[in-house]
Parts: structure tokens; C-alpha cells; sequence
């Protein structure tokens, strides 16, 4: 399990720090996704992060986030910058293999999402 933390309410132009954790036999999983959820809308893949630290970004990822990993303390982070009201969305990590297996198989049980953290960005 997955466990996500960091949002909260900023202003646009602001920049958050993003912070998921899981237990060590969780994180040894090769990539890591963040993905997020805006309301009403399907979750989406914004970024993600590679055992070795190989960060790739998605859609509204690009340009604004990055990705990192620590894989002693078991920590993914997303920092994102210059937020705009557009991303308020519930922000998610997950093993990117299951989010996959379990769009494939037609279980999205399969997934096992965490809570996720709000972030709404409003002036």
C-alpha cells in the first residue's frame, strides 16, 4: 500500500511538494507512477519514476513537475511548480505494472489505490 501526503490549498503560481511512502517490500516494485484525479474525470498518469531514478512525464506532468525517488528511506516525491487551478485534482502513487495489469484484466481492484492527497489550487 501506497501512501500519499503533502497537498493542500495554494494559490496559482505556487509550487507543493508531493510525498508518498510504502513499506520496503512495496517500493522495491521497478516504477512508481503519480498519477491524479481531477472531479469527475478519470485518473491520469502524470509522471513516474524508475528504480534507478529514471523519471518520465505524461500529459500535464511535463514541464512543471519532477519526479524523484529515494530508495533507502522508501519515499517517491512529485514536486510541482507554477500550480495552476487546472491541477487541483487527489494526486496518487502506484506500482505502474499493477495500475496496468489492472486496466488490462478489468479489475480495477487489482490497482489497490491509496487514499491519494488533495491539492486544489484557487487564488
Amino acid at each position: 500500500q501506497f501512501v500519499e501526503s503533502g497537498g493542500g490549498l495554494v494559490q496559482p503560481g505556487a509550487a507543493l511538494r508531493l510525498n508518498c511512502s510504502a513499506s520496503r517490500d512495496v517500493f522495491t516494485v521497478y516504477a512508481v507512477g503519480w498519477y491524479r484525479q481531477l472531479a469527475g474525470m478519470q485518473r491520469e498518469l502524470v509522471a513516474s519514476v524508475t528504480f534507478d531514478g529514471i523519471a518520465r512525464y505524461h500529459g500535464a506532468g511535463a514541464g512543471r513537475f519532477v519526479a524523484s525517488r529515494d530508495n533507502v528511506d522508501n519515499m517517491l516525491y512529485l514536486q510541482m511548480n507554477n500550480l495552476q487551478p487546472e491541477d487541483t485534482a487527489v494526486y496518487y502513487c502506484n506500482d505502474l505494472d499493477r495500475v496496468v495489469k489492472s486496466i488490462r484484466e478489468g479489475q480495477p481492484s487489482l490497482a489497490n489505490w491509496g487514499q491519494g492527497t488533495l491539492v486544489a489550487v484557487s487564488s
